[in-house]
């Protein structure tokens, strides 16, 4: 059970009154979807009051302590329209389980758990990041917008150990070995870095709760509660009593109770393969319980989204990961899609048209019906596609217009900076959102209105991240996307690198004479004539869509 408990909050019909980001009746489709990553404590700070807990005070690296960032400053967003005006359909934040009470320093300097990945106590939402009834509040407001809710799991390894913060087990953890990652074995059975207990996840021996976790709960009043429900969960699953089990149990009760739409998994290959069947298993359990107690809430028959961080996985792997001893198959049975670390080197490698046609080849073939999570920044890759935003309109062109899921890493949208003086490591990657360049920059704001006429072009459209690409012409570049699922169909042209002023263009593959095409770009509208429909805009962009 998740703590701060109490009753589910009465919610109005949410589907009777849900409204699609786009504005339009197109089906959510996840592997076209245009999904916002965000660090929760880098955001937006919705509640200030909750900025200082468990005296996490001391002096840290710089960007390398919480910052205030939390669930009410997204819901804040959401209701504010920013996401609907960027044509997100779905919000990635990073874990919000309880963290680490301590510090540790890795060589980087002091450093908090701010970013969520040092799970103390799966259980209880972090009261930095907010409250359970934050989290159910922003599930309500997203979906009542058409935005789903992706959660971040981490099922590979505990927090770090601190003077507050003991080492759980030897039978729940290993951190005697640290990972050589040059095959299976010394990527998966040992601890990523110093420092960084590994949870067993190999064992199916019983094993007893941590005496640490006994003891908080017994003081938050809560552990008769938790054995309840935990004994409920292993009498129906018949899971041994192993570690995995317990903190799978944990994971998946953040779907039943709030009605999450999917989870990112992170260091996928850190752990056995077997694992993550299990826990697509359990989800899937989990999110079936939640539609059928819940059926005033359902958006969709949409199947629990999974996407995995199986690092420096690409799309050139096809449904396979090769540690060099060993390949594996980590979409069947386990996850919907994989973030693709590739995507960066394809948008520097290839012009738009290489890069379209490639990536639409192998999501229509090798891997039809699953998907790739495709970024060009993110939290913790070093090497963006532009860390300097030089080139930030080629960003949004090359990631909102390619095939596959579109991860939008926060800030992208608005150039903010991944060059920060003074930070070591990550930490560049991680400044606080520049809401402030947002209201006060003209730049920044021109920026944003570009991000945000692709995003809900993308939003509107699963053609263009779901459909099947084909080029028009070359020079100058136009090309055409085609979508069907069941009645529904959808078709696009796109031009990019055009020439500003009067344009016509060939669409009688496409469109036929007398259609009456919108160019989502520049608002203009006009009819097919003699299979050309002529749009005089002052961009060099078009986005044509029939009315």
């Amino acid at each position: 059970m998740l703590t701060n408990c109490k009753n589910n909050p009465k919610a109005a019909d949410v589907k009777a009154n849900l409204v699609d980001p786009s504005g339009s009746d197109a089906p959510f489709i996840w592997e076209g979807a245009n999904l916002y990553f965000l660090l929760t404590d880098r955001f937006n700070n919705g509640y200030t009051s909750n900025d200082i807990n468990f005296d996490r005070t001391k002096e840290t690296g710089k960007l390398r302590g919480f910052k205030g960032g939390d669930i009410k400053g997204i819901t804040q967003k959401v209701k504010e329209g920013y996401f609907t005006d960027l044509g997100i359909n779905a919000i990635w934040m990073t874990p919000i389980v309880e963290q680490i009470h301590g510090g540790t320093d890795e060589g980087t300097g002091v450093t908090y758990g701010f970013h969520g990945y040092w799970a103390k106590d799966w259980t209880r939402i972090d009261p930095n990041f907010g409250t359970k009834e934050d989290l159910h509040e922003l599930v309500k407001e997203a979906h009542a917008k058409g935005i789903r809710i992706v959660l971040d799991a981490v099922i590979n390894h505990t927090g770090p150990v601190t003077e507050k913060d003991p080492v759980w087990p030897n039978d729940w953890v290993r951190t005697d070995k640290q990972c050589s990652y040059d095959n299976y074995e010394n990527t998966v059975s040992c601890t990523l870095v110093a420092n960084l207990p590994d949870i067993r996840t190999e064992s199916n021996e019983n094993v007893d709760l941590p005496s640490q976790l006994v003891e908080k709960w017994k003081t938050e009043g809560r552990y008769e509660q938790e054995i309840k429900e935990l004994d409920a969960f292993f009498e129906r699953t018949g899971y041994p009593r192993a570690p995995r089990f317990y903190i799978i149990k944990w994971l998946t009760d953040y779907i039943t109770e709030f009605g999450v739409d999917g989870y990112r998994a992170d260091t996928v290959k850190h752990t056995e393969a077997y694992v993550w069947e299990e826990f697509k298993t359990e989800c899937d359990y989990a999110f079936s319980e939640y539609k059928k107690n819940n059926p005033d809430k359902v958006l969709d028959d949409n199947d629990f989204y999974l996407v995995g961080e199986v690092y420096n996985y690409g799309i050139s792997g096809g449904k396979f990961f090769d540690y060099g001893d060993k390949k594996v198959n980590y979409y069947d049975n386990m996850f919907s899609g994989q973030i693709n670390f590739e995507f960066k080197w394809n948008a520097k490698e290839f012009d738009y048209q290489n890069l379209y046609m490639r990536y639409s080849t192998v999501l229509n073939n090798e891997l039809k019906r699953f998907g790739v999570l495709n970024y060009l920044s993110s939290h913790d890759d070093g090497s963006p596609f532009d860390p300097s935003r030089e080139k930030p309109l080629e960003t949004a062109n090359k990631l909102l217009l390619s095939p596959g899921t579109s991860q939008v890493y926060y800030g992208d949208e608005s150039a903010r900076s991944l060059i920060i003086e003074g930070t070591v490591g990550d930490a560049t990657l991680r400044s606080f959102m520049n809401w402030d360049d947002i209201q006060e920059s003209g730049k920044t704001k021109d920026i944003l209105t570009h991000w945000q006429k692709l995003g809900q072009f993308r939003a509107k459209h699963p053609a263009i991240g779901a459909g099947i690409h084909q080029m028009i012409t070359s020079q100058p570049y136009y090309f055409y996307r085609s979508y069907q699922k069941d009645d529904f169909k959808d078709l696009v042209v796109v031009g990019l690198d055009v020439h500003k002023g009067p344009k016509s263009i060939d669409v009688s593959k496409i469109f036929k004479d007398g259609d009456t095409l919108h160019d989502a770009y520049s608002g203009i509208t006009s009819k097919v004539e003699n299979g050309r429909v002529a749009i005089d805009s002052d961009y060099d962009v078009v986005l044509l869509e029939q009315k």
